[in-house]
């Protein structure tokens, strides 16, 4: 793959990462109640969820998947169905006592449980590869190439949500977080609801 179009990819990457969504308040989450690593597991564990659309973009298996009305009607709704509960969960957790960073609050094993379901169920994922990602695949590809897709699209997800999670346990960041924790949850979990509904209702 020549340089310009890695580029070219990686900056469409960039800007698939860093677009507000249900991954962002879902690190968030994870790493205020429990800290820099369960953050850090979400952010991994998102990636990995990407790296899988990925890998189905590239095998032809996304497009397919965005021309099977019912497939993707069922994914869409499963996806709205675990935003609405994550954000209950949110607005629930919201009049708790403020977090310490080392709390057991969260657990690595539920930030990246969540994060993966996270990922699979956000159909923007989905229509985001089918539309974008496609551009640069061609029928005589090389394997090489292709992996190459997909390891950017993961890597790079990955990297942007390990920087926000290790950039809101800064040693100044944090403790500012923590203090407001009761506020923030009951954002999040507003945030992740009306998600839930934009993604039932139709988003563009």
């Amino acid at each position: 793959m020549p340089l310009s179009l890695w580029m070219s990819l990686f900056a469409v990457c960039v800007i698939g990462a860093i677009s507000p969504g249900p991954s962002l308040a879902l690190v968030l989450r994870h790493t205020l109640g429990g800290g820099r690593v369960p953050g850090i597991v979400a952010a991994l564990a998102h990636s990995l969820g990407v790296g899988f659309y990925a890998l189905l973009t590239v095998l032809g298996l996304g497009a397919l998947m965005a021309r099977f009305p019912l497939l993707f009607q069922a994914v869409t709704w499963a996806g709205a169905a675990y935003l609405a509960w994550l954000g209950i969960k949110a607005l629930r957790s919201g009049g708790a006592a403020v977090l310490e960073a080392a709390s057991e609050a969260t657990t690595r094993r539920q930030a990246a449980c969540e994060a993966i379901l996270v990922a699979l169920g956000n159909p923007k994922l989905i229509l985001f590869f089918v539309a974008l990602l496609s551009q640069f695949l061609t029928s005589d590809m090389s394997l090489f190439a292709k992996v190459v897709i997909v390891l950017t699209a993961m890597l790079t997800d990955g990297a942007w949500y390990v920087l926000v999670a290790v950039s809101l346990t800064h040693s100044r960041v944090l403790p500012w977080l923590q203090a407001r924790a009761h506020w923030i949850h009951r954002i999040i979990g507003v945030m992740l609801l009306m998600l839930a509904l934009r993604v039932v209702i139709g988003f563009p």
